[in-house]
């Protein structure tokens, strides 16, 4: 029988949109922890329109939101934070990532919640901190990652590319995560409810980190190479005959020498001044990639893959998202789960979280319909039938969902 999931009993209230807090806040979900979601009366979190790929629901918003709960309400009418007063007062967790200076001037800001409430823990994702020259910039992921300099390391060297996926987000949502998960220990363990702060920016920054030693210490920066590695080789793609491409890495130098023998049948370059260091081989990368790239002209993809195998050279196919979706390492071990979404469409498979926890099974609930759980928020707040529809007809929270 399952254990308990680990976060029971915790409330979380979210003012959120986009990617950044939902990831996080969506992770505690997955955990056990009640998530309500607060939304605008009407459209609800922009992200729901994103697209409308899944079902007629965003892919963006499928991803983020299942086991949450959906409350509308208009935060900035004396009702509506009156209620959401009351919803503070017996949460856990408080998490927001509106737009700057928003949170203040609702009287939501860290400080003033954790005076009103000193067990409540904050949770504030900005664009590039609450205080220093950029506090009121707007950011969102490409922009952020353009201020990093990560596109100046991504693409070719003709070229600049955005990395394919949210990166930004997705870092700061991982760090507001983590940091309300040791939060929430440091209140257990100490009786403290530390604010948490994460940053856009301060997120991928870290990330930046080793590019930004190389840069700083060596006095250039890693160059865009592609699907290459700028600073190990051979480590990239080449092209079999077939026309099946493989990625090849060599992180060390018995693999260096496995290569040379197992793989090109030249032992006699294990030794070759040109190629026998890291930094020699990345010196010389075009005349070594020539050689790889030659032995792979002579192969199809399967044998090249075989000879890697064999020299336990780390080697992968280059996957379409397609392939991806069908993955053995996935699709064996069970890790799509089905996933409702909101009314009669149809549900989604999703993937069960990556951090496993023995003995635990994962909350893998719906995807919420914007405002579904309004009425039932509201019932536990104490709040009669007439009362939600007075608050309906003066637009505080959303109208009656068709079919409810």
């Amino acid at each position: 029988m399952p254990h308990p999931l680990p976060l029971a009993g915790i409330t979380v209230v979210s003012l959120e949109q986009a990617v950044a807090a939902p990831f996080a806040t969506r992770q505690l979900a997955d955990l056990g922890a009640r998530v309500i979601k607060v939304e605008r009366p009407g459209g609800g979190d922009f992200a729901r329109r994103y697209d409308t790929t899944v079902h007629g629901e965003a892919s963006y918003f499928v991803w983020l939101n299942r086991s949450k709960e959906s409350l509308t309400l208009d935060v900035k009418s004396p009702e509506g934070q009156e209620i959401l007063r009351e919803l503070l007062a017996g949460a856990d967790v408080f998490v927001q990532n509106l737009a700057p200076g928003a949170a203040d001037r609702l009287g939501l800001a860290a400080s003033d919640l954790q005076a009103r409430h000193p067990s409540l823990i904050t949770c504030t994702v900005s664009g590039y901190g609450t205080t220093g020259p950029w506090a009121d910039r707007k950011a969102y992921d490409m922009l952020v990652q353009c201020q990093t300099g990560l596109l100046s390391l991504t693409g070719t060297p003709e070229e600049s590319v955005r990395v394919g996926i949210s990166v930004a987000d997705i870092a700061a949502g991982m760090y507001a995560y983590s940091g309300i998960l040791s939060a929430l220990f440091t209140r257990a363990t100490t009786g403290r409810a530390p604010a948490v702060e994460v940053s856009l920016f301060d997120a991928l920054a870290e990330w930046m980190s080793q590019p930004a030693y190389y840069t700083r210490y060596g006095g250039t920066q890693p160059p865009r190479v592609g699907a290459r590695h700028a600073t190990v080789a051979p480590y990239g793609v080449f092209t079999a005959a077939d026309g099946k491409e493989v990625l090849l890495s060599v992180q060390n130098e018995p693999e260096w020498a496995a290569l040379c023998e197992t793989f090109l049948g030249r032992p006699e370059l294990v030794a070759d001044p040109r190629f026998a260091t890291g930094s020699a081989r990345v010196a010389h990368r075009q005349e070594l990639d020539a050689v790889i790239a030659a032995r792979f002209a002579a192969l199809d993809g399967a044998e090249a893959t075989a000879l890697l195998d064999a020299a336990n050279i780390a080697n992968a196919g280059v996957n379409t998202v397609t392939d991806f979706l069908t993955h053995p390492v996935l699709t064996e071990r069970g890790r799509w789960q089905d996933v409702g979404l909101p009314g009669a469409a149809p549900g989604v498979q999703a993937l069960l979280p990556p951090a496993q926890l023995s003995g635990v099974d994962p909350r893998m609930d719906p995807v919420p319909d914007v405002g579904e759980h309004t009425e039932k928020i509201l019932a536990e707040l104490g709040r009669a039938a007439a009362d939600v529809e007075r608050l309906r007809e003066a637009g505080v929270i959303s109208p009656r969902r068709s079919g409810s």
